[in-house]
């Protein structure tokens, strides 16, 4: 393990990164922020930069989804993922570099699609190191859970050699620069359920007319609770959220429906398909008590896989990840948060492995003052963050393609 951690340090300062280049691109990125499936600027400038490295260029994929295909001789093919866009949140950092046009990376995919750019020109400068090919997937629409599916809908199966194994990484709230990786659910399976509840509407003066379909999922809300509190094992993990209720449009007429719209996260999928059960069977009998004949529906929407790190693979790149950050490779805690990220490595059938890396300035972290994803404030400690999450990422790639991996 110090052999290779030595290999890789080696490599990283034979073949430095121009720090002015990896700068403007992350800076670019931030500045540019493009909601899911929209990012035609930002796919534009990433096969931009890819033509400066001797690669196969794919696009599009899936929209505005891109590969770089790096053949090297003979050996085992790795995929690395970096999702790039945006959210829908106005920017309050006050960073020079602020975006200015109602959408912001929040939640770090800048420094994920800067990082594998900057993979992508170290291996490519250092060929005499490794053996195999080497793919570099840049995908769109992760915050709306559809972009990994749709890469794979649109052909990537057929279009990219078929990878042995994935990598992908996330930067989270943490002391910036260290790397965190856990085996087993990093992050939750999701849903979102929508529910509408059919009643029949009548003038509000007369409300024995009317099936009220308010009233129905307020008793569907109130009956919500019971799942997680007393159908599953407190030892267990589940959220049920209802996010959003609508019903009515004006102040004297009940409506004629009602919907709901819920979240939901797991670690099991054996929970969660017992949950999913139970809110059906729940929606279904408070419409059946309501006394109206028409059935509720009950669609499922932005779906997101548990994202579980296979043991095996975990246990050959943790040692070293920990050889070559050292007290900066700790472990994680499994994050509530979800990803559509498993769909690539399921689509191939081959197992993955995701990482965290921590974004925090120490400063605010030994205060406990923490920005976390998604919120206006949320901005990476630049230089810790980016050189944990380019050199991980190489640690990873190099450990299967790297020259003497199958010795290892």
């Amino acid at each position: 393990m110090a052999d290779f951690a030595r290999t890789v340090s080696n490599l990283i300062r034979e073949y430095p990164i121009d720090a002015a280049w990896q700068r403007d691109v992350y800076e670019w990125m931030h500045m540019h922020p493009e909601l899911a499936m929209r990012e035609v600027e930002t796919q534009r400038r990433i096969v931009e930069e890819l033509t400066r490295f001797d690669c196969r260029v794919i696009t599009p994929i899936g929209g505005t989804g891109i590969c770089a295909v790096f053949e090297n001789g003979p050996g085992k093919v790795v995929l690395h993922r970096a999702d790039f866009d945006a959210l829908p949140v106005v920017e309050e950092t006050g960073v020079p570099y602020a975006s200015t046009n109602g959408a912001m990376h929040a939640c770090g995919h800048d420094i994920h699609t800067t990082a594998l750019l900057s993979m992508c020109d170290v291996l490519d400068r250092a060929r005499e190191h490794w053996s195999g090919t080497f793919i570099a997937l840049f995908q769109p629409a992760e915050e709306t859970g559809e972009g990994a599916a749709a890469m794979v809908a649109d052909g990537l199966r057929e279009k990219i050699p078929a990878p042995d194994i994935c990598f992908a990484q996330h930067v989270m709230p943490g002391l910036a620069g260290e790397v965190m990786s856990k085996p087993g659910p990093q992050f939750a399976a999701c849903d979102s359920i929508r529910i509408t509840i059919p009643g029949r509407s009548a003038h509000g003066s007369m409300p024995h007319e009317s099936i009220d379909p308010t009233f129905t999922a307020a008793m569907i809300i109130t009956r919500l609770q019971a799942i997680v509190g007393r159908e599953v094992n407190p030892a267990d993990f589940a959220v049920v959220t209802v996010a959003s209720m609508h019903a009515g449009s004006t102040n004297n007429i009940i409506p004629g429906s009602a919907e709901l719209v819920l979240n939901c996260r797991f670690y099991s999928d054996e929970v969660k398909a017992r949950v999913y059960a139970a809110i059906e069977r729940v929606v279904r009998a408070e419409v059946i008590a309501s006394g109206i004949d028409a059935q509720p529906t009950i669609s499922y929407f932005a779906h997101g896989e548990l994202l579980t790190n296979d043991a095996t693979v975990f246990s050959s790149i943790r040692p070293l990840l920990d050889a070559h950050f050292g007290p900066r490779s700790v472990t994680a805690d499994p994050k509530t948060v979800s990803e559509d990220f498993p769909a690539i490595p399921a689509a191939f059938d081959v197992p993955y492995f995701f990482w965290l890396v921590g974004c925090t300035p120490e400063a605010d972290f030994r205060r406990g003052n923490i920005p976390v994803n998604h919120m206006p404030t949320f901005l990476p400690d630049y230089e810790p963050t980016i050189r944990s999450a380019t050199e991980a990422g190489l640690v990873a790639v190099l450990s299967v393609l790297g020259t003497g991996a199958e010795q290892r």
